[in-house]
């Protein structure tokens, strides 16, 4: 699978921050296979007097991009932990990419990526071809935790479970087993290495950004997030108003809103807008007549008699061990695999005895990323922000609610988080749901962009976001998933036109859109 594909972009950025199974980056000082980072530095660094920026060299990905060629580099460095003077200092990797123009506008545009815990830099390709840096620099800053900072918060011990959780069981009970011995061994790694999990949350986040903008001097900037990026920028907002100009959210997820049992009306609502969408299509309507009654009735096959195949996984090379049960089909729905416009045709072999699609979709599982996905800070937020206050039977509560019939077994499960509650058991950070999930209030103009086929991040939950802010735009794109911009030449030029009117966008090109034809096969 290409990687410098949306399709992957929107599998790494996992759930609007639901993101536990993806890539991940490596320990604190250490790359996967246990070598030392080249600028590492083992232990603990004095903090400095005030963040700075340090200029550096640019990472290097194993696939290039082009950008980072020319693109001006460094490391933010700030406390760890800000309530704990003299502690420790964490290096943020930070690329300041020029605009395509010869005359810049003098405000850049900073990007805050979903996850949390997705590699930033692999998302620059798309930002560049939505247009980002057109008429302004464009600042791509890793969250702490992330890929190419200091620490690293990756779990090569999770990355291999999830390689080896396609020929297991999606709900089973190896799987929780295998599962949670990866996060603790993680966990007993990180702070070994002297990783303080507590300090990796969005308030630390946010205020990262704020020290990143007065290190570069900047009076003024934009800010461009999506995903859990989203919820991060309304978080930076409320927290760090001062030299925003302007702030435009993609793919909603309200800090306000965000618990575990919240994903499961997200995922009923991506899914009822897509086989809505099939039923507004007369081609589409005919021949997959009765999709939810489809999808529910495979779901509970699947669950009660789940297929052991040899599948090839899409990339070539051997045939691996793959079990499709009702919860993995589940889930790579919500992972867009395969994409939105061909799950009815998808559902439609299933149902006939023909589960090709989604068995080479979870085989593709088989082969991850080592130690390119920060799943430290995944669960440190997961567990900080989104679990309190919530049991694992207000999941299953949450999702008999939103797909009623459904086996227990799959409902019991978040979607993208399966055994989350044992994990944060595990994980054990402070409870930060109180400071967290806080609405965002206010003046400054923002732009709110949903898909009406995200499964990760239902689309009306930008509404009650957009009443908090008093000079906001609202737009739906009919027929897009999770991360609307890289996905719609629409929501492109309406971001441009935000950008450039914060106050007044055209977002006319929205009016008349309709989800393109979904795949039709032969009866």
């Amino acid at each position: 699978m290409p990687k410098h594909t949306i399709h992957a972009a929107a599998a790494a950025a996992a759930v609007a921050c639901l993101a536990a199974f993806g890539p991940a980056p490596v320990s604190a000082s250490t790359a996967p296979d246990g070598a030392t980072r080249p600028g590492a530095t083992p232990g603990v660094t004095p903090t400095p007097a005030t963040p700075r920026f340090v200029p550096g060299a640019c990472p290097k990905p194993p696939e290039p991009i082009e950008a980072l060629a020319k693109a001006r580099c460094g490391f933010l460095e700030v406390p760890e932990n800000r309530s704990r003077p003299g502690g420790r200092t964490v290096k943020l990797a930070v690329a300041i990419i020029a605009a395509a123009t010869a005359k810049p506008a003098a405000d850049p545009v900073v990007f805050m990526a979903g996850g949390p815990g997705a590699d930033t830099f692999d998302d620059i390709p798309f930002l560049i071809d939505s247009g980002l840096n057109k008429d302004r620099d464009l600042i791509v800053m890793a969250q702490r935790g992330n890929l190419y900072d200091q620490p690293n918060l990756a779990c090569p011990e999770v990355d291999r479970f999830n390689a080896r959780a396609v020929g297991l069981g999606y709900d089973a009970p190896q799987a929780e087993q295998l599962m949670l011995k990866a996060v603790k061994d993680c966990r007993a790694r990180l702070t070994t290495d002297g990783v303080d999990l507590n300090a990796y949350n969005t308030t630390e986040n946010a205020a990262d950004f704020a020290d990143l903008r007065k290190a570069l001097d900047i009076p003024r900037w934009n800010v461009y997030g999506y995903s859990y990026g989203s919820n991060l920028a309304l978080t930076y907002l409320r927290l760090h108003p001062e030299g925003i100009r302007a702030v435009a959210i993609d793919s909603v997820t309200p800090p306000r809103d965000v618990t575990l049992p919240w994903a499961w009306g997200s995922t009923a609502e991506g899914i009822h807008n897509i086989f809505a969408a099939c039923a507004a299509q007369p081609a589409c309507k005919d021949r997959y007549p009765d999709l939810p009654r489809t999808l529910t009735e495979q779901v509970r096959r699947l669950e009660a008699h789940p297929l052991t195949l040899e599948v090839r996984p899409p990339g070539g090379g051997k045939p691996v061990k793959t079990v499709l049960d009702g919860g993995a089909l589940l889930n790579l729905i919500v992972a867009f695999t395969p994409r939105p416009k061909d799950i009815p045709a998808a559902l439609d072999e299933l149902s006939r005895g023909n589960p090709q699609r989604f068995a080479q979709a979870r085989a593709a599982g088989s082969v991850q990323p080592v130690g390119m996905f920060a799943h430290g800070l995944t669960n440190s937020i997961a567990c900080g922000e989104w679990a309190p206050g919530h049991s694992e039977s207000d999941v299953l509560k949450a999702g008999r609610k939103a797909f009623p019939g459904w086996p227990d077994t799959v409902l019991a499960q978040v979607p993208q988080l399966p055994f989350q509650y044992p994990v944060c058991g595990l994980w054990n950070v402070a409870d930060r749901a109180k400071v967290q999930r806080v609405a965002t209030a206010s003046p400054v103009p923002a732009l709110l962009v949903s898909g009406t086929f995200d499964v990760k991040t239902g689309a009306s939950w930008a509404k009650g976001v957009a009443r908090d802010l008093s000079r906001s735009t609202s737009v739906q794109v009919p027929g897009i998933g999770h991360w609307v911009v890289p996905q719609s030449p629409c929501a492109q030029r309406v971001l441009a036109s935000f950008l450039a009117r914060p106050t007044a966008p055209d977002t006319s090109c929205v009016d008349g859109l309709e989800p393109t034809p979904f795949t039709i096969i032969p009866k």
